[in-house]
């Protein structure tokens, strides 16, 4: 979540939005969220077994988590782009999606 708070000037540049969610209680998230200096919604107290079947995030059932999870939604609300982790690792990076989401405007455009 850092990260993308880090480019935040950068994604109102490009007129898009952030949001992050989590499994934790919301004093925990909202732990995070001032520790990390987040601005942008971050959902508190999801189901991570229901988020898991409505996204197809890898769920941990030992400990009642979902694995890291991007995705990336078209304006009309569709996803274009979903990154599913089954681990720590892979995940989206703010640099990246901003990269992305400038070439498929300069496709556009043409």
């Amino acid at each position: 979540m850092a990260d993308f708070q880090s480019h935040l000037k950068e994604f109102d540049a490009e007129q898009m939005r952030l949001m992050a969610g989590s499994v934790d209680p919301l004093d925990k998230t909202k732990e995070l969220a001032e520790k990390l200096g987040v601005t942008f919604p971050v959902a508190y107290g999801m189901d991570a077994e229901d988020i898991s079947g409505k996204t197809g995030a890898f769920y941990e059932a030992q400990k009642k988590i979902i694995q890291p999870t991007g995705l990336l939604v078209r304006p009309d609300k569709t996803v274009e782009v979903g990154v599913f982790s089954t681990g720590p690792v892979g995940r989206f990076v703010a640099q990246d999606v901003l990269k992305l989401v400038r070439f498929y405007k300069s496709r556009a455009k043409k």
